[in-house]
């Protein structure tokens, strides 16, 4: 038997009728049947072409107030009926159910009334039942029906009506199928989620759409896609498509930044997803030049984020800079234009939206997910555990610094000092080797180390740290504590005049 089946009937029951009068028109012109029901029908006999009434087929109306219409015997009959199987044949010919070839459906948006934050009951009634239904119905059944399962699926459609009129063949039916599936498994994913979110159970399930393939991974031999929606976080206006590694380090920067959102003026700039340079200062422009000061060399390439709108002095010493991407809630006109003239250079506006607050990656043969870390110590949080106490000023740098070593790869310590970035060690296998590396980077561009501040993500099993700080110039530490020998870093720095707070709390960042 052939695998090109002819479509002589089609059942049409849409939300959005955005795009469907080119297909009902190439039907009508192609003498196929349609059924519809509700808005559909009325709008197809707005268009001046015969429907039948679903309800005139079942012989029953659409009751509870439009919650069942096509939930029939004979909707469902005439769907999955197969062609081939006598015994099916029989069976729709005792019962009088005209064969349906084709399935056009467009669910109730109930992903967006969702997320436009309407009340439970309605957002109950945007749970599509019949529609659902129709699409695993049909698709089931795709060695003889064809099935549309939303708009975007219009335009291909459309182009096989154009081409070879109401034909299609098995291979154009099994992709539709996939894409049904594809649509009915996206739709439950998100009904299942917005109930799961009080007393939810330990299950993972996650559908994005939105794909957005990438040059390559993070190296070019590997294959690279965003999942996602980037235009509801950013508006991108100006330069090259984000890289694998730019969304890596933009993600960076973004959740670094977050500390600082409602600080005096800040900026960041980041490379292999660390802060190399941080700065606070009373105006966006200093902030940027001490934030570079802080690691010139790494900046180059780098990734530049601000807290606060990019004036045009600050756009014009960032033009000075190759950097990859630079990233503000705002820029001023004519610094906008000056960033410009680098026509590769990534522009992002920054909206103000809520990020996730969990994360998901793969390890081993599946996945890890955690809580994102959204805790950030505040002065109250702080625990004195030295006989020296930290002065104001000192406080201000040693929260300051934990915001940094919070968002630094692990082991790692920060050193700051008048709200300034002076060094990072990242990433290293010994926080000893952290500190000493740190140390080195800050010396290289000749930094004062005397009056710096220390920070640690996580405790100190021996005081050979604070030793380190101290013959250094570094006598205020901030650390979470923890450690069963955390008395030896304290008797350290009691006996050196250190003053040393715990936070209680470990920032582990791998």
């Amino acid at each position: 038997m052939s695998n090109e089946r002819a479509i002589k009937s089609a059942l049409i029951s849409v939300f959005d009728k955005e795009g469907l009068a080119p297909i009902v028109k190439s039907l009508h012109e192609n003498n196929v049947t349609i059924y519809s029901t509700g808005g559909t029908q009325d709008y197809i006999e707005k268009m001046g072409i015969p429907v039948e009434r679903v309800e005139d087929l079942t012989s029953y109306p659409s009751i509870l107030g439009g919650r069942v219409k096509t939930l029939h015997p004979k909707v469902f009959g005439g769907i999955l009926n197969r062609r081939d199987l006598a015994e099916d044949i029989a069976q729709i010919e005792e019962y009088e159910i005209p064969s349906i070839d084709l399935v056009i459906v467009d669910l109730y948006p109930f992903e967006a009334t969702v997320a436009s934050g309407a009340d439970h009951k309605a957002i109950i009634e945007k749970i599509d039942i019949g529609g659902i239904s129709l699409i695993r119905a049909a698709a089931k059944n795709y060695n003889d029906v064809v099935i549309i399962p939303s708009k975007a699926q219009y335009a291909r459609f459309e182009q096989i009506l154009n081409e070879r009129g109401n034909v299609t063949t098995i291979e154009e039916r099994h992709d539709f199928a996939r894409d049904a599936f594809n649509v009915s498994s996206h739709y439950d994913t998100h009904i299942f989620n917005y109930f799961n979110r009080e007393n939810p159970i330990s299950v993972l399930k996650e559908s994005i759409q939105d794909e957005t393939p990438l040059r390559y991974g993070e190296n070019p031999h590997q294959k690279g896609s965003f999942f996602g929606k980037l235009d509801e976080l950013f508006d991108k206006v100006h330069g090259k498509e984000l890289s694998y590694n730019n969304l890596l380090d933009v993600d960076a920067a973004v959740q670094l930044m977050q500390e600082f959102k409602n600080d005096d003026p800040t900026f960041a700039i980041l490379k292999h997803n660390n802060a190399c340079g941080l700065a606070t200062r009373s105006t966006i422009a200093q902030a940027y030049a001490d934030a570079l000061a802080g690691d010139p060399v790494s900046a180059f390439g780098g990734i530049l984020i601000a807290n606060t709108t990019i004036d045009l002095e600050t756009a014009k010493a960032i033009n000075e800079l190759f950097c990859e991407v630079v990233i503000a809630p705002g820029y001023d006109a004519q610094g906008l234009e000056i960033l410009k003239e680098k026509k590769n250079r990534i522009i992002l506006v920054q909206k103000n939206i809520e990020l996730p607050k969990v994360q998901i990656r793969t390890a081993l043969n599946g996945i890890l997910m955690q809580d994102k870390d959204l805790k950030m110590e505040t002065e109250s949080d702080l625990t004195a555990v030295t006989k020296v106490g930290v002065t104001d000023e000192e406080i201000k740098d040693l929260l300051f610094a934990n915001k940094l070593v919070k968002h630094t790869k692990s082991n790692t310590i920060v050193l700051a000092k008048n709200g300034q970035l002076l060094a990072s060690g990242t990433g290293q296998t010994s926080r000893v080797d952290a500190l000493k590396q740190a140390i080195h980077k800050a010396k290289s561009f000749n930094f004062d180390l005397n009056g710096a501040v220390m920070a640690s993500d996580a405790f100190f099993p021996f005081p050979d740290c604070v030793e380190i700080a101290d013959m250094e110039g570094i006598h205020a530490v901030i650390q979470p504590g923890g450690s069963v020998k955390d008395q030896l870093s304290i008797d350290y720095c009691d006996a050196h005049g250190m003053a040393m707070v715990f936070t209680g709390t470990r920032h582990f960042k791998h």
